[in-house]
């Protein structure tokens, strides 16, 4: 089985997000989101790496996050942090909903 190299990123990218709004602003819960999500990223895309069908932890984690994210960029139109992650689970929703329309159905 192919790792899901794309999710491991992902699962990096939200975990960082988290430490970097821990350091430059001192908010706990930025870094225990980050890391929670990024932990569940992270999981998703290791299940997805055995399974390929296995999608819905990947989709849930990147689905709240673009929702959560994007009402926080709509309120603010500020693009770090929360344009950045919306953009982000934006795509990596779409990888996943595109992977699993692209995958042929066993009967």
């Amino acid at each position: 089985m192919a790792l899901d190299w794309v999710g491991f990123c992902y699962a990096a990218l939200v975990s960082a997000g988290g430490v970097i709004g821990y350091v430059k602003a001192g908010s706990t819960i930025s870094l225990a989101a980050g890391l929670l999500f990024g932990l569940l990223a992270a999981v998703g895309a290791y299940l997805t790496s055995q399974n390929p069908r296995n999608v819905w932890l990947s989709l849930g984690t990147s689905g709240s996050l673009a929702v959560v994210m994007g009402f926080r960029f709509v309120n603010s139109w500020k693009f770090m942090p929360a344009g950045l992650m919306t953009l982000a689970s934006g795509l990596m929703l779409a990888k996943i909903i595109a992977g699993t329309v692209k995958r042929p159905h066993k009967s």
